[in-house]
């Protein structure tokens, strides 16, 4: 039933804690989003489940293989795109793809069928014969995960895939991991965005490499303690200021032209912070109760815990 476990796994660099003692479960055919800042521990952790890098304490199995004894195996039935383009920029398209064939050991009779699959799915068919260093980046990101995909694993790890990438390649991508999971494949995805946050099946929220919650995206905004409200002022810089400081609110960040105010005791706390904001001189366009968004949730949470 489950693809990823881990228990107690920990990673330090020095004195640095990068990953704190992680208990996870990811169930097989899922599509788990791991969610948090740069420098939360992401990367390190799909290392350690990818038996790239070895734990400091604490163990994770990965279909059933414990990544501390049985790290080669394991390599053999996952895929792994780290964050950076790491591909070669002078081999084509289709010699990239071959290279990561022979270093799977994929038999060469088997090759043909999957690289066709794999060009018609990322739509790299035309750009089959092109140099890796001349795609957009985009198309780069799809080649990293024909690569990752040309032994058929399993499982697989992506390292926040669509970062730096356009809003359209993007939504291809997921398009794209959306049909890998029809096939029954486990994906373990790390991202900032918190718009990719929602289409994964689980979440868990990481910051200063501790997971502060897990579950589906709509289960984790229902953990969100106290109200959120919506604030229009046209000196929201002002007015943030203010209100992060009122008793009652437990944060307050600004959203584009709004600032989204988390309220302990919603009605009474409203009050307060429009007192406050009249008394102050500034004009309140609007003022309304929301449903919190993800980012709410992990920005209150992130709040909270440094407190």
């Amino acid at each position: 039933m489950w693809a990823i476990r881990a228990e107690n796994l920990t990673k330090s660099f020095g004195s640095l804690m990068a990953v704190n003692r992680l208990d996870l479960s990811v169930k097989k055919g899922e599509i788990f989003g791991l969610v948090g800042p740069d420098g939360a521990g992401k990367t390190t952790i799909m290392r350690m489940f990818s038996g790239i890098l070895p734990p400091s304490a604490g163990e994770a199995w990965v279909l059933e293989h414990p990544i501390t004894k049985e790290a080669e195996p394991l390599k053999e039935k996952i895929g792994y795109m780290s964050q950076r383009f790491a591909l070669y920029g002078d081999l084509t398209v289709m010699e990239n793809i071959n290279f990561y064939a022979d270093l799977y050991n994929v038999p060469k009779k088997e090759r043909p069928p999957r690289l066709e699959r794999l060009l018609a799915f990322s739509n790299l068919i035309p750009f089959r014969t092109r140099l890796a260093q001349n795609l957009s980046g985009g198309m780069k990101q799809k080649l990293g995960l024909a690569c990752a995909l040309i032994h058929t694993p399993q499982v697989l790890f992506l390292d926040e895939p669509t970062n730096g990438v356009d809003p359209l390649s993007r939504r291809d991508f997921w398009r794209i991991l959306y049909d890998l999971l029809k096939e029954g494949m486990t994906i373990f995805v790390s991202t900032a965005y918190l718009d990719e946050a929602e289409r994964c099946h689980r979440i868990g929220l990481l910051h200063q490499g501790s997971l502060l919650s897990v579950g589906t995206p709509d289960e984790v905004k229902r953990m969100m303690k106290g109200e959120v409200w919506e604030v229009r002022c046209p000196q929201k810089m002002k007015a943030r200021e203010m209100l992060q400081n009122l008793t009652g609110v437990r944060s307050a960040g600004i959203f584009g032209d709004r600032i989204h105010a988390v309220l302990e005791d919603g009605e009474k706390t409203r009050k307060k912070m429009e007192l406050l904001l009249k008394e102050a001189r500034l004009e309140i366009l609007s003022l309304r109760k929301i449903a919190p968004s993800l980012e709410d949730v992990f920005i209150d949470t992130v709040t909270a815990n440094r407190d």
